[in-house]
């Protein structure tokens, strides 16, 4: 779904929390990730595929999903979205139609 200048409000059905990473020194020359809510938000939500693969020994499903916000400055794709036990990781973020309206987001969903 590209979101055009009309898209109709409505279909921001979904409350998903935006978090950003925090990372902290684990003293080993690492660091730990943390996730940190940055907002609570509406959204359109659309899955069109998804697959399965095994990861540390178990099975884990990944799904492609776009996500449609209303317009904000601050996301980026070292973030995520979330709802209850699903997890949205952003790998791209658009302004399809250049009106600094809505934003749609390309994820990858996992749940956890």
């Amino acid at each position: 779904m590209n979101a055009p200048a009309n898209f109709p409000i409505g279909r921001l059905s979904h409350r998903l929390t935006l978090e950003s990473p925090v990372r902290t020194p684990d003293g080993g020359g690492g660091c730990a990730i943390t996730w940190e809510a940055i907002a609570d938000m509406w959204a359109a939500v659309e899955t069109p595929a998804g697959s399965e693969r095994v990861e540390g020994g178990r099975l884990s499903g990944t799904a492609k999903t776009r996500i449609t916000i209303r317009n904000r400055d601050d996301v980026t794709p070292a973030m995520r979205f979330r709802t209850g036990a699903q997890v949205f990781e952003i790998i791209a973020v658009r302004d399809v139609d250049g009106r600094r309206r809505y934003l749609v987001c390309d994820c990858e969903r996992r749940d956890q």
